[in-house]
């Protein structure tokens, strides 16, 4: 492992220019607009994303090097980071892989599952794997290429499908249930998971006869501090309002600085540890009952929960918490 404490800042720098890209991203197209010199280009990609606008939605069309740049795996020693699988994923089934929480920004889900930086591609080579992502991020220029090329595809329903659908089998679909939502509560003290009504992916596995696998990533929700939000507060309802409206979570998180350890936007440095659990196989139903998809749901849940359970104490979680279902 890359020891990251020689050359802290460094390592920390990397954290803006990474997911802050969308923004850069923006902003060189803005300069584009501004200077009329430079109108060509605007053409050339905008002729290029009509041509490439479905691939998201088609599977995406990675390209394996960029999983395995070696800054991803600077960023994974950043968070001392890892992947532990409790049981065999075979080739010849489908999976919905569920990760849990969402944390602010998915730290564990990004370098498990987008990267190979904790090493989950290389211990299953045998599967074809795609993270999900919001389909706002593929209206982004630059940044939907950079989404596309790293195997990510959009949310809906149908992207999912095709790619659950696509031939040979052994194919992974990385999701988070939880959401937008469950990232305005992700704070280091709390165990909430925005499950008990999420049942959509379930209905999915359910639909194509995928197994469903839990995965809970201990230390996310450190990554960050937020101000406080319970249900109920106002900021609470401000920002509930706000995703309602427009889809996004206006988290308000702060963590170090490039050079000190009191405010920032950089991510904490905390360890993370991504637990991937038994696959739950489904019975294939085309149109599964809401009583179908309750029975695998609950299914899903002791899992999850037997899976936390069975990992917590190693990772610094008192005995006396539990996962709680909202």
């Amino acid at each position: 492992m890359i020891d990251v404490r020689q050359y802290p800042q460094a390592v920390r720098i990397l954290f803006p220019l990474i997911f802050l890209f969308p923004i850069y991203a923006l902003i060189l197209v803005g300069i584009i607009l501004w200077y009329p010199i430079l109108w060509s280009l605007i053409v050339i990609y905008g002729l290029w994303y009509i041509h490439d606008s479905a691939t998201p939605w088609q599977g995406s069309n990675p390209i394996p090097w960029l999983r395995d740049l070696y800054i991803w795996k600077i960023c994974a020693a950043y968070f001392d980071a890892e992947c532990v699988l409790t049981a065999e994923l075979p080739a010849d089934k489908n999976y919905v892989i569920a990760c849990h929480p969402h944390g602010v920004i998915g730290v564990g889900t990004l370098l498990s599952f987008a990267s190979n930086s904790t090493g989950f591609h290389t211990k299953t080579k045998h599967l074809v794997t795609r993270l999900v992502t919001l389909p706002i991020n593929f209206y982004i220029p630059i940044h939907r290429d950079l989404m596309i090329q790293m195997g990510v595809i959009a949310s809906d329903a149908a992207a999912i499908e095709h790619c659950l659908n696509e031939s040979p089998s052994g194919r992974a679909v990385v999701i988070v249930p939880g959401g937008a939502e469950e990232s305005l509560d992700s704070h280091h003290y709390n165990y909430e998971l925005t499950l008990k009504e999420r049942k959509g992916f379930v209905r999915l596995a359910i639909k194509n006869g995928a197994s469903l696998v839990p995965v809970y990533n201990f230390g996310e929700n450190k990554t960050y501090h937020q101000l406080a939000n319970p249900r109920g507060s106002t900021l609470r309802r401000v920002q509930s309002s706000v995703k309602k409206l427009t889809g996004l979570a206006p988290c308000t998180p702060y963590g170090y600085g490039i050079f000190n350890n009191k405010f920032g936007i950089i991510p904490i440095q905390t360890k993370i540890t991504t637990v991937v659990g038994a696959p739950i196989p489904t019975k294939k139903s085309p149109n599964p009952t809401t009583a179908e998809i309750n029975e695998v749901h609950a299914t899903y849940i002791d899992a999850l929960t037997n899976l936390f359970e069975e990992h917590k104490l190693k990772y610094d979680i008192p005995e006396g918490t539990h996962l709680e279902f909202v």
